[in-house]
């Protein structure tokens, strides 16, 4: 009797085992199944975003050609940059691209990057950026005194008086950005990528009318080329005389040297545009000017420092409000000191990526600063001249930049000839 019952009860646990067995080939599949999806979703996701670092890359490629190009002076009446299934360095990706347009109209970059099936596409427009996108900006520190007014206005659009202004550094340093009792910015303040802006910014009593902001990216500070000029091989000297050039007196000359005599020193610029490169120093003794006169304008490359002691000054006769009036661009390679002083109002831009910049104006100041530092000691308020923003090919340090970015994945549907880069358009993006 035992034994039969023993027999029954090994019969009774094989069938526990099969549906034990079952189920745990059913979890394994199971596993199996989600394993292998997740594998194939892992693997979609990493073509996918080959293709879009190619695309990116293909962008990135194109606006630097674009710069390229507007070095070398063959933007127009050459062929548009283009790349068809170039490689992407250590990666499975190819990028092709085409830029079209014009300069009247705008350029547009398209950029299709691949990597398996995946395919991506970025389409980019580009504009033309110049040195004074903001009314100042620094490397480092930046010092308003107390009672200043930073506000905007545009020279090529007399209904534009209320024009919001920029002002910041690339500095992260604790105090970088002095804003003294009683400034007031009419816009935003920013400071250097991942800055603490409530250190960055000391703030002992200013209303900023704006918003306080960390900057997402680098601006960039380009080196400025002196064009080509003669050698006009002396030297800008005069005690108590006056010194007047005119465009046929453009060159390069090894200083500025204006010194008080039985009148005062004064270089003046008159008759059009009067384009100098100085090699060494500008110095302008106590009462001693640079004075452009009404319808002229004058650039100067230094290479070496400015000193204006007290009284003198670089000035510009009626209207003060047209900064691009007077440009004066640091090309020294170490570090530049200027001292700069006018006589009544301040009107100019100073581009000095590389200088230490200190700006007193019997008045106002009109136009705008970019410079390693900068401290404004004028008796009057700083306007930045919006007109600065409207640059032409022609202008020092001008690039171009995207303006507008847009990416999506290819539209299946449409037909895009990259292969022989006839064209390309904007409707191969789905959103």
């Amino acid at each position: 009797m035992s034994k039969r019952c023993n027999l029954k009860n090994h019969g009774s646990v094989l069938p526990l085992a099969l549906i034990a067995v079952i189920i745990l080939l059913m979890m394994g599949t199971a596993l199996l199944s989600m394993g292998l999806t997740n594998r194939m979703y892992s693997l979609r996701d990493k073509t996918d975003l080959v293709a879009r670092c190619a695309a990116d890359a293909g962008a990135t490629e194109a606006l630097f050609e674009m710069n390229n190009r507007l070095d070398m002076n063959t933007l127009i009446g050459y062929a548009m940059p283009s790349a068809y299934q170039t490689k992407l360095t250590s990666c499975e990706g190819l990028y092709s691209y085409l830029v079209t347009g014009s300069l009247a109209g705008g350029y547009k970059i398209t950029s299709l990057g691949e990597s398996g099936n995946a395919k991506r596409v970025v389409t980019a427009s580009v504009g033309l950026s110049g040195l004074f996108d903001h009314a100042i900006l620094v490397k480092e520190n930046l010092i308003l005194k107390s009672g200043t007014t930073v506000d905007g206005y545009n020279s090529s659009d007399p209904t534009a008086t209320d024009v919001p202004v920029n002002i910041g550094t690339e500095s992260t340093v604790t105090g970088a950005v002095v804003l003294n009792n009683s400034v007031i910015i009419g816009g935003d303040v920013g400071v250097g990528m991942n800055g603490d802006i409530e250190n960055v910014i000391k703030d002992l009593g200013a209303t900023i009318e704006g918003d306080k902001y960390a900057a997402s990216i680098i601006y960039p500070m380009p080196q400025v080329s002196v064009p080509a000029l003669t050698d006009m091989g002396k030297s800008l000297t005069s005690k108590g005389g006056t010194i007047t050039l005119t465009p046929a007196e453009s060159g390069t000359y090894s200083s500025i040297d204006l010194q008080k005599g039985k009148d005062d020193g004064v270089l003046e610029i008159t008759g059009g545009d009067v384009v100098l490169h100085i090699t060494g120093d500008i110095e302008l003794d106590q009462s001693c000017e640079i004075v452009v006169r009404d319808g002229s304008t004058l650039k100067i490359y230094v290479d070496g420092d400015i000193q204006c002691r007290e009284g003198s000054g670089i000035n510009t006769e009626t209207p003060p409000e047209q900064a691009a009036t007077l440009q004066l661009f640091a090309t020294g390679e170490g570090t530049q000191s200027l001292d700069i002083k006018a006589k009544s109002n301040w009107t100019g831009t100073i581009y000095a990526p590389n200088g230490n910049v200190i700006l007193f104006a019997g008045t106002d100041a009109y136009g705008s600063i970019v410079a390693s530092s900068f401290e404004y000691k004028a008796g009057g308020d700083f306007h930045y001249d919006a007109a600065l923003k409207e640059v032409t090919i022609l202008d020092p340090g001008v690039r171009f930049t995207i303006t507008q970015w847009k990416e999506g994945i290819l539209n299946t549907d449409a037909v895009v000839d990259l292969g022989s880069l006839s064209s390309v358009e904007v409707g191969i993006l789905k959103e």
